[in-house]
């Protein structure tokens, strides 16, 4: 653990300067120098008018102690203008800041979304790298990230121009004050990174347990319905429960650390406020300076001690950011590492007309048992084939190997693209958006007509139902609107008007009778479509061409069935052609 946090550390600088690089060389690269440019423009201007407020509130308490009327009028003007003219140019810096602080946040969301949706990173990420709450990662700690970084690294560029600009004038005011500034500024820095460095671990702890039981909760939101069925509140509530104390016990220890650190912190800003009068004030009841002279001392002072002090003003900020800036780099690495990640040695090979299985072999999470031992098949386009055995484990791994998405294993297999093969898994997904977004494919919306999908929504019975959930337009939650039957047909329904050249269906029966089964594989047929079925209950008693066996050591056997089946026809759906 030791070691990790020094790496943190130590890692932290090389990608904030990598992020900014990552920037600059993006599609919004011009757009955000041309903001960065303005920003030190302004940042210029800023710093200029403190030093000329600096000058002007000293001759204006020198005005007053003087009694001089005129004098006192002119730098009350003079004040006026130069708080006017600062208050545009800081409206305007930090409307700057924000500018490009949304087009960063925009710029770095976008790129690791599409790198997670790439290749099917999204679901090859946890089980590949380990890598916890990508969701929040991408989201909430892109958002902090951002900010954070630009806010650093404005103030590290404002407290340079203003130690540069502030140290000639305390200096002119009294070099011991000077002195005494940077060595108060050193001291202080010391102590704060003795006192808050466990502050690095402890955010990034915090982040993580923020985020496991927001997932959680969400957990429990997605499946109220299953979790109140089988009286799952007591685990949850046990296991929320525990979340919740790991969060809070974490958050009071680093509630502890910012308390000490508080102490050190205020104290040393306090002490910036009387540290200029102890020194300067001497000077003046000697009369060696005038009594605007104390005044102006304490603003370069404190001003100075500002530039001087980043790390004490703004060390709770920035032992969050170092947690943040670890946790999306390690997000940005394990993206990276998903990508080059061949977990599956199943080599993927086109094919028109077939789906073809050359020597694969299947092994379970980890290589520990053969699910499937050197098979050797080939399915033809408008064949109908039963995929059974005891194991259901193998028939998954050869359901998710035939998509490409199974981790262990050897062979080939050949088949059409995924536009030519879709999967039914067994419990089906419905996508966000309108129920005639959810039918069609991409790029179908507008060739395929509403006769047509109403056509097949009715010879699947469902027609119904759509009509009462609100037509092909409705935008709802799908899940909650029907019932997995349902979905299931409504998935079978896109099936037939994508009109593929195979379809595997992973265990139909657990949500259909089998009478339902039946019609959907006869008009799948009727269409010519290859359709491979991966037994679960009632599925296994009807015709189909061939049957591949599997058995609980892998082996395998196929047999043809006589006759195949006759199938029915269907006259909804008999002028649907594909």
């Amino acid at each position: 653990m030791r070691t990790d946090r020094k790496q943190v550390i130590r890692l932290t600088w090389k990608r904030f300067r990598g992020a900014i690089r990552m920037l600059v060389k993006s599609e919004q690269g011009p757009r955000a120098v041309l903001f960065a440019g303005t920003l030190v423009a302004l940042m210029l201007v800023i710093n200029g008018l403190n030093v000329v407020n600096s000058y002007v509130g000293r001759d204006f308490m020198s005005a007053i102690e003087n009694k001089n009327p005129d004098m006192f009028k002119s730098m009350a003007l003079l004040y006026a203008v130069v708080f006017i003219v600062s208050t545009v140019v800081a409206v305007f810096y930090r409307f700057t800041e924000e500018r490009l602080g949304i087009l960063w946040r925009e710029q770095l969301t976008w790129r690791l979304t599409e790198a997670y949706l790439s290749e099917r990173t999204y679901y090859r990420l946890d089980s590949a790298t380990g890598i916890a709450n990508p969701d929040q990662r991408i989201s909430e700690d892109v958002r902090a990230f951002t900010t954070t970084t630009l806010s650093f690294l404005l103030l590290i560029l404002n407290g340079t121009l203003t130690a540069v600009l502030f140290s000639g004038v305390l200096w002119s005011i009294s070099p011991f004050l000077f002195i005494v500034a940077v060595v108060y500024a050193v001291c202080g820095t010391a102590i704060t990174l003795v006192l808050g460095r466990p502050l690095i671990r402890l955010n990034y702890n915090q982040l993580d347990m923020e985020a496991n039981f927001r997932a959680d909760l969400i957990h429990v939101r997605e499946n109220s319905e299953s979790i109140a069925l089988s009286h799952r509140e007591g685990r949850f509530t046990t296991r929320l429960k525990s979340r919740l104390d790991a969060l809070t016990s974490n958050f009071r220890r680093l509630i502890r650390i910012n308390r000490n650190l508080g102490f050190f912190t205020n104290g040393y800003n306090y002490f910036i406020q009387i540290i200029p009068a102890l020194i300067i004030a001497p000077m003046f009841m000697y009369g060696d300076v005038e009594f605007g002279v104390i005044t102006q001392s304490t603003m370069a002072f404190a001003t100075l001690l500002g530039a001087f002090s980043l790390i004490v003003t703004q060390f709770q900020s920035i032992s969050a950011f170092t947690a943040v800036t670890a946790r999306l780099h390690s997000l940005s690495e394990a993206i990276e590492k998903a990508h080059t990640l061949q977990p599956c040695r199943i080599a993927l090979e086109g094919a028109e007309d077939r789906v073809s299985y050359q020597g694969v072999t299947l092994m379970s999470e980890g290589g520990v048992r053969v699910l499937v031992d050197k098979l050797t098949a080939e399915i033809r386009q408008g064949s109908r084939w039963l995929v059974s055995g005891p194991d259901d484990a193998a028939r998954v791994a050869l359901f998710r190997a035939t998509a490409g998405i199974w981790e262990c294993g050897a062979g080939s297999i050949s088949r059409p693209g995924l536009d030519e093969v879709l999967f039914l898994p067994e419990r089906p997904y419905l996508p966000p958006g309108t129920l005639r977004d959810v039918l069609l494919r991409t790029s179908l919306e507008s060739v395929m007509k509403d006769p047509e999908i109403h056509a097949v929504l009715y010879g699947l019975g469902v027609h119904d139902a759509v009509i009462a959930a609100g037509g092909l337009d409705a935008n709802k939650d799908w899940d909650d609107v029907f019932s997995i039957g349902e979905q299931h047909l409504l998935s079978i329904a896109r099936i037939l008007l994508a009109c593929p050249a195979f379809v595997f269906l992973d265990r139909p029966g657990s949500a259909l009778p089998k009478q339902q089964v039946a019609i959907i594989l006869d008009l799948l047929t009727e269409r010519g479509i290859g359709v491979v079925v991966f037994a679960k209950n009632g599925e296994v008693s009807l015709p189909y061409d061939h049957i591949l066996e599997i058995g609980a050591d892998g082996a395998w056997q196929i047999r043809d069935q006589a006759g195949g089946g006759g199938h029915a026809q269907h006259a909804d759906l008999r002028d649907l052609s594909c």
